[in-house]
């Protein structure tokens, strides 16, 4: 059975190229052309991925991403648009959003991380595991939750993703290079910030008001998750 895409894009041409590449690569893709019409269809249907340009008519992707993600929390959503300031992205990821791809791009490069996002979306946990723990700190694997001393934490998927491989690395350090790799599936632009900002929101919701601290700074090395 054909895994089925959403892609909300008002430019007709590319739309049409884009969906052309993913028919051959076996994919089922249908278009919107509006960030309401890419709402309704997102609502009406079931989709394992969705594509959204942020520059929408009507519902800027922005909202559109926290629309989609009011009813999925966990469908993979990448973004694909012209603005490629640091800013923009990382209030993509802050929505919600899985990957951000800036326009012009190589169609073989945005299937890459579709497959990508997919394959990572239908893991199991590893030999049946389900829970994973350091300290006081649980994470749900098959329910996508994260508790601390008994309190539930919210977690973008981005920051779920993060925390739950600083934990399959518990007490070992971890470089940016190894994150980015692991957590974006991408070569992540070294002259960016976004993997300090992330460990920051993982810091002010699972540190700052809990004790131990769990997420360490190894300067020059990366970033290690132990309890002291």
């Amino acid at each position: 059975m054909k895994q089925k895409i959403l892609l909300i894009e008002d430019e007709s041409k590319l739309a049409l190229a884009i969906q052309q590449g993913l028919y051959e690569a076996n994919f089922e893709t249908a278009i919107a052309s509006t960030g309401q019409e890419g709402k309704d269809m997102f609502f009406a249907n079931d989709y394992d991925l969705a594509i959204i340009d942020i520059n929408l008519p009507f519902i800027s992707g922005y909202d559109l991403i926290k629309l989609l993600r009011f009813k999925d929390k966990f469908v993979p959503i990448i973004i694909i648009t012209a603005l490629n300031q640091t800013d923009y992205k990382l209030k993509g990821f802050d929505l919600g959003a899985d990957d951000y791809l800036v326009k012009p791009f190589e169609f073989k490069e945005l299937l890459a991380r579709i497959n990508a996002l997919l394959r990572r979306s239908e893991m199991k946990p590893v030999g049946g595991e389900k829970m994973m723990e350091v300290a006081d700190l649980v994470l749900n694997l098959e329910s996508k939750e994260a508790q601390r001393n008994g309190q539930n934490i919210s977690l973008t998927s981005k920051e779920f993703l993060l925390l739950e491989y600083l934990l399959r690395n518990k007490n070992k350090v971890v470089s940016k290079e190894e994150i980015a790799l692991n957590v974006w599936e991408i070569d992540f632009d070294s002259q960016t910030n976004v993997i300090e900002v992330y460990i920051n929101y993982l810091r002010k919701k699972i540190d700052r008001d809990f004790t131990p601290k769990l997420i360490h700074t190894k300067s020059g090395m990366g970033y290690i998750l132990k309890a002291d």
